[in-house]
């Protein structure tokens, strides 16, 4: 069976760099990015992320975080913020808990918290995916409800990303 591809569903467009401090592109979460009580060190911190590249036009960006390897329908949201100022270029480790860049709204995860929560794939289900896209927008403000779910701002995003930026994490939990 192959993978699940969640950027395989969204409209096509050009492509910027992403980056992290703290894991490469294919390359395993760092424990802090797990969430608190999955590993030892597990603290539900969002990674650190910065980008380059993006198009002229862009007037502010989003970030998500999906696992689409999570035993549910669809995928598993772990983290939707948008309306992030187009001159900041990256955020760093934990902005989600510590400061978001000013402006941004952090949407609900799919723990019903705002915000992002941490990599927990269950015990034994083998390497899950996280992809993290950085969405550069045509818009300065995203008009999304603050008690939006992140499938609303998946819709809006839609019809404003002029590019978007990709690196995907992983993270395991095996049998002990």
């Amino acid at each position: 069976m192959q993978a699940y591809d969640p950027t395989e569903d969204l409209p096509p467009v050009p492509s910027f760099a992403v980056t992290s401090a703290n894991f490469a592109d294919g390359g395993p979460l760092p424990p802090s990015q797990y969430a608190t009580g999955a590993v030892p060190g597990g603290r539900d911190a969002s990674p650190q992320l910065a980008w380059t590249g993006w198009p002229e036009a862009t007037r502010s960006f989003a970030v998500t975080m999906v696992d689409p390897d999570a035993p549910i329908p669809g995928v598993f949201w772990h983290w939707a913020a948008v309306n992030i100022p187009v001159h900041e270029t990256s955020v760093t480790e934990n902005a989600s808990r510590s400061g978001m860049p000013e402006g941004t709204l952090q949407l609900f995860n799919e723990l019903g918290e705002p915000g992002y929560t941490g990599a927990a794939p269950p015990v034994g289900h083998g390497k899950h995916r996280y992809f993290v896209m950085v969405h550069a927008l045509d818009v300065p403000l995203l008009d999304v409800p603050e008690d939006a779910r992140p499938g609303v701002l998946s819709m809006a995003l839609r019809g404003h990303t002029l590019a978007r930026g990709l690196i995907v994490g992983t993270a395991e939990r095996p049998e002990p």
